[in-house]
């Protein structure tokens, strides 16, 4: 375990694990990088360097009280890739990390990076507008605001049943992950939970598409009702000019635990192109 500093004294924390070209490793919102698990030791053991840190404000990495935008995120991102040396890199961004991707392509032209990939991820643009119809209502975003100020013990917990696809009649994951999801969440500053979902909600990445110059990996699930597929990995997909995409039928959002052998593999085999 490592700490990287960033540009506002921000100390990032940060696992380097194994040995090879790096694989960087991006987390969603409102985990840390220990969410990556069942992705970041079998790619280790598999010959590469897999790097993942805790985004400022979550995990054990500082808590700023400002900070939670994408141009700041992205410049966290590029300290990460200075202070490791990273170059010839894979970087892989799930979910909320999906936008620091995006950013860091085009704010920093990609700088150390080889390929991309976009898991679960909300690039282009989730927030619906006239010129976005498929996207997601504010009123989603607020409502999700409102939960957390109110209960944030309560609301992740129930937000981590829809995160999973769990229901009466589906339960793809253990009540283990569920409680392991909720106490990585339960770690983060409330005010970092709560900006992100306006950085992640609101932020348009739509002009950063055309910065992926290199073979993109997206991958998503048909069933993800966090981060629909239509205004998300299928707008990406067809707006990155080297994109692959795999559509999950019927995976949820947090395809990182549900579909891990998969998702493992995809990624491994593009690693190997």
């Amino acid at each position: 375990m490592t700490s990287i500093v960033a540009n506002d004294g921000t100390k990032l924390h940060v696992k380097d694990w194994g040995t090879g070209r790096p694989v960087v490793l991006v987390h969603g919102w409102p985990l840390n990088a220990d969410s990556w698990e069942y992705q970041a030791r079998p790619i280790a053991e598999a010959g590469y360097r897999v790097v993942a840190y805790d985004r400022r404000g979550f995990g054990r990495s500082d808590q700023p009280f400002q900070g939670y935008d994408y141009d700041t995120l992205a410049d966290d991102l590029k300290a990460v890739m200075e202070g490791l040396a990273l170059n010839d890199a894979a970087l892989f961004g799930f979910s909320m990390g999906g936008g620091e991707v995006a950013r860091y392509m085009s704010r920093h032209s990609g700088a150390g990076v080889r390929q991309a990939g976009l898991i679960s991820s909300v690039a282009p643009y989730m927030f619906k507008a006239p010129d976005n119809p498929d996207g997601v209502d504010a009123s989603v975003f607020q409502k999700m605001k409102d939960g957390i100020k109110a209960d944030r013990p309560g609301f992740l917990q129930d937000f981590f049943k829809q995160f999973y696809g769990t229901g009466l009649l589906s339960h793809p994951v253990s009540d283990g992950i569920l409680h392991w999801s909720w106490a990585m969440a339960m770690m983060a500053s409330p005010k970092a939970t709560l900006d992100c979902i306006d950085a992640f909600g609101k932020t348009d990445f739509r002009p950063d598409m055309a910065a992926f110059t290199m073979p993109t990996l997206v991958v998503h699930g048909t069933g993800d009702a966090t981060v629909p597929i239509d205004t998300s990995g299928r707008a990406a997909a067809k707006a990155i000019a080297q994109a692959e995409l795999k559509e999950y039928d019927g995976a949820p959002h947090g395809l990182t635990i549900t579909n891990a052998e998969q998702l493992t593999q995809d990624m491994l085999a593009f690693l190997n192109d």
